[in-house]
């Protein structure tokens, strides 16, 4: 276990048991890794399901979204309700740091790993547990999925606010996946701080519906925020039909004139100065207040041109403006071509494969240790024991 006098960067020498599948408690886990912990993922008898979500290139359950979750971790495939697969994976608690679960607390009791057995046997282990919705909530018990808590958070119906087609509609993301395994991994990061000052570990409960929900009402509480309230919820900027990516001849362009007098610069681009002569936008305040109408002569204007042309003329006016990409077209960003964001290697079974650099630049002397995912029990070999 690693102590506060140990020197070592970032988390290496953090040892976290990976009890968890397909994407909230795995992107949780990847963050730590890519920080350098060593995971060991438990997996039950056919692994994780998420490994079969997506085509595979050469092995079965190698599928991309789960090549991307699970980078640099270690496989170990475990039946928990057989005695022997049980003891090893009591075995591989018994040195652990953190351990990280989703399974649902009824399911932890059978198996004698809930948060109490789990300290008997390790007294200052880190015991996070990723579930759908606060355990002391009626909810406690139920099922949640990334649709699921979508529609709960109200996020289903921002679209129908944009556009006026009353259907409620998905995000297409796994974000509320992904935000409650960033939130999860802040805990953790935060309970591991908390060890190496007091040697004390403790229980954190990461609710998904709880954490999505704080993350989307940031901006969309609104109004609701006051008692009572002065506005309807949601952040009438990001719900604006009108505040669309622009056309143009060739495609389509995301500008942003963020303060009032930021317009003057758009439209002399646009070559319509006279259109802000009008009164209405005589001032900030007209101009915020009758910004429909801006966007509306924007998008008349920015069809006269072409987007490459556009993105120049903005960026020499110093607005922010840049094209809409297609997914396809990412990979061939030339800024991201330029920071190495796309890094390719040659996995072990799978061949040549592209992977994101993560995200955050450390000033210290520090790589995130990366690595291809592991195939189903790659590691039983090594971790498994009776």
């Amino acid at each position: 276990m690693l102590n506060a006098s140990d020197g070592k960067a970032m988390l290496e020498g953090i040892k976290i048991v990976d009890l968890t599948t397909v994407v909230f408690g795995p992107y949780c886990t990847q963050l730590l890794a890519d920080l350098g912990a060593d995971v060991i993922k438990v997996e039950a008898r056919g692994g994780d399901t998420f490994r079969y979500a997506q085509k595979w290139a050469n092995t079965a359950g190698m599928g991309p979204g789960f090549m991307a979750l699970n980078q640099g971790k270690k496989s170990v495939e475990l039946n928990l309700k057989d005695e022997g697969d049980l003891a090893s994976m009591k075995a591989l608690l018994a040195d652990a740091d953190v351990f990280v679960t989703n399974v649902r607390g009824k399911g932890l009791a059978r198996l004698g790993l809930d948060e109490p057995a789990v300290r008997a046997l390790v007294p200052d282990i880190i015991y996070a547990h990723c579930v759908g919705f606060a355990q002391d909530g009626p909810y406690a018990d139920l099922q949640a999925y990334d649709d699921v808590i979508q529609a709960l958070s109200g996020t289903t119906t921002l679209l129908p606010r944009v556009d006026g087609d009353p259907r409620a509609r998905y995000l297409p993301s796994l974000i509320a996946d992904k935000i409650a395994g960033q939130t999860a991994a802040y805990g953790v990061l935060g309970a591991v701080v908390h060890r190496l000052r007091t040697g004390e570990g403790q229980k954190l409960e990461i609710p998904m519906f709880e954490a999505f929900t704080n993350f989307m009402m940031q901006e969309h509480l609104s109004g609701l925020t006051f008692d009572p309230p002065n506005a309807p919820a949601g952040y009438a900027r990001q719900l604006d039909p009108d505040r669309q990516p622009f056309p143009t001849k060739d495609g389509y362009l995301s500008i942003v004139p963020y303060t009032g007098k930021a317009w003057d610069r758009v439209f002399e681009v646009l070559g319509d100065l006279e259109f802000l002569e009008d009164e209405k936008f005589a001032d900030e305040r007209g101009r915020f207040k009758n910004g429909a109408l801006l966007y509306r002569r924007m998008a008349e204007l920015t069809q006269g041109f072409t987007t490459d042309d556009l993105v120049k003329r903005f960026q020499a006016a110093d607005i922010p403006a840049q094209p809409v990409r297609d997914l396809e077209d990412v990979m061939d960003d030339p800024h991201l071509q330029a920071t190495d964001f796309f890094q390719r290697f040659e996995h072990p079974t799978e061949g040549p494969i592209r992977m994101m650099r993560p995200p955050v630049r450390f000033g210290a002397d520090f790589e995130p240790r990366r690595g291809g995912a592991p195939t189903l029990g790659q590691h039983n070999d090594q971790l498994k024991s009776g």
